[in-house]
């Protein structure tokens, strides 16, 4: 990478790791090894660093907590971290504004000094704000949107270096596809979030049946605000979380630290990796720990983001998709008919949600009618491959025929003809990326494979799947 002196003398004033580091996701499943890792600490910062890239005909991408389980964040050129852009701008009742930097655990606490919270989170809060929103990051409940979906302004940084400020009152379409913006847009520096006054969760886990669940599966969504429900593969068990809005205060869950920590995560993951030698121990363990882990009933009452979230174990090989609700008994149906007959032994839980639809043009949950998220796990002990391909195959042929849409920051099997058909407004957001970036400085092989037109030029690798392959 040949830049002359004055540019390449920036990137290194702002870098933060040596020539040579190696960027990886936090699944360790995709990789890739920026020329500049940076650090930019100002809107002026990275108008200059895409000036740079223009000049050189780089790749610049930003990076937050590297959570997704994909290649969405990769570059081998120019990779910003956006931790020291930061900063709690400002707030009001309804909305804060924050740099696109900041992470969500964070926000949390920013808020919480003003009697404020968010209305819904996904399962963790280590990722940025602008990332979080990139891949249209969810919560559940039928009457919230996802994270997308609460956003009603925003500042990025586009392709050609120029400041560009979006809301619900002023340049509204460009609103609409940054929302869920990809990486694809340019680089986000504030978010304006709605927000409401600060509030508490009632929680209650309950075991249930899959039948059960199943055959009436709108009235489990519609049961509380908050619903989510884990199905536990190979067997005709159900976990039912119900979260509602309470006047009650904290009371904490009933955990276990042998039960909780030292069984279900150190034991478990032991567990898994001699099941990788052994997968037809699988259903007898997957059977055991929902009958000392998970039969029998939990309540607790917390701030409500300290509810939302819980811990997601070990890395993992991920795969969501949002279907419409109307069609989720009968999908889930079909994937219990395939662990059953296919031999495959695979991994609890198979995770549903539930989001309400948005306007936000790239969301899986873009329309009028509630999406169901079904979510498929196969753990990575230690790091360590497990055979997954098959079942995410069968995943995604049973979510296809049911009108699915990947979850974006999941690797996934859909492209850029598949995209159209499912996205009314794909080709509009495409001419807006065109727009904000027309000389694909934001284009990696992520953006390349999925989202832009086959026979787009390419240029060098930008990132690199894992080449684990277990012999299973």
């Amino acid at each position: 990478m040949d830049l002359n002196e004055e540019d390449a003398k920036f990137l290194n004033s702002l870098r933060i790791q040596p020539h040579g580091f190696k960027f990886q996701n936090w699944a360790r499943t995709f990789s890739s090894q920026p020329t500049y890792y940076v650090a930019p600490t100002s809107e002026q910062d990275i108008s200059r660093i895409v000036r740079i890239a223009n000049k050189h005909k780089l790749t610049v991408k930003a990076v937050g907590s590297g959570h997704s389980p994909s290649d969405i964040a990769c570059t081998n050129a120019i990779m910003l971290n956006m931790d020291k852009m930061n900063r709690f701008i400002s707030c009001d009742a309804e909305a804060a504004t924050v740099q696109g930097g900041m992470r969500l655990y964070q926000l949390h606490e920013e808020l919480k000094q003003r009697q404020l919270a968010l209305s819904n989170l996904g399962s963790i809060s280590d990722q940025s704000i602008a990332g979080a929103i990139a891949t249209a990051t969810h919560g559940t409940g039928i009457e919230y949107g996802d994270m997308s979906d609460m956003v009603v302004g925003l500042v990025l940084i586009d392709g050609q270096g120029q400041r560009q400020e979006c809301s619900l009152a002023h340049n509204r379409s460009l609103l609409d596809a940054a929302r869920c913006h990809l990486g694809a847009l340019g680089i986000v520096t504030q978010v304006t979030i709605k927000c409401e006054p600060m509030f508490w969760l009632r929680a209650v886990q309950e075991p249930e049946s899959f039948i059960s669940v199943t055959q009436d599966l709108h009235a489990v969504a519609k049961s509380a605000e908050h619903v989510r429900v884990w199905w536990f593969p190979h067997t005709d068990n159900v976990v039912v979380w119900r979260a509602n809005r309470t006047r009650s205060r904290t009371r904490k869950s009933p955990e276990s630290f042998v039960r909780d920590r030292l069984y279900g995560f150190h034991i478990y993951q032991m567990q898994l990796l001699k099941a990788r030698c052994f997968p037809n121990s699988i259903p007898h363990l997957t059977r055991e720990h929902f009958a000392r882990r998970f039969d029998f009933r939990r309540e607790w009452v917390d701030e409500g983001f300290r509810v939302f979230n819980f811990d997601c174990l070990f890395p993992q090989y991920v795969n969501e998709w949002a279907i419409p609700l109307d069609q989720a008994a009968e999908a889930l149906q079909e994937l219990q008919q395939w662990t059953d007959e296919s031999g495959a032994r695979v991994h609890f839980p198979v995770e549903i949600r539930f989001v309400r639809g948005t306007s936000v043009w790239l969301s899986p949950a873009s329309g009028d009618q509630i999406v169901c998220y079904i979510g498929v796990i196969m753990y990575r002990p230690y790091h360590r491959p497990v055979p997954y391909k098959a079942y995410w195959q069968a995943f995604e042929r049973i979510m296809r025929k049911h009108e699915g849409r990947p979850h974006w920051a999941k690797a996934h099997g859909m492209f850029f003809h598949d995209f159209v058909s499912r996205y009314p407004r794909f080709n509009q957001f495409l001419e807006t990326r065109n727009q904000c970036d027309p000389h694909h400085v934001f284009v990696n092989d992520y953006l390349r494979r999925h989202i832009l037109p086959p026979g787009t030029s390419q240029n060098q690798q930008e990132s690199q799947i894992s080449t684990e392959n277990p012999r299973l």
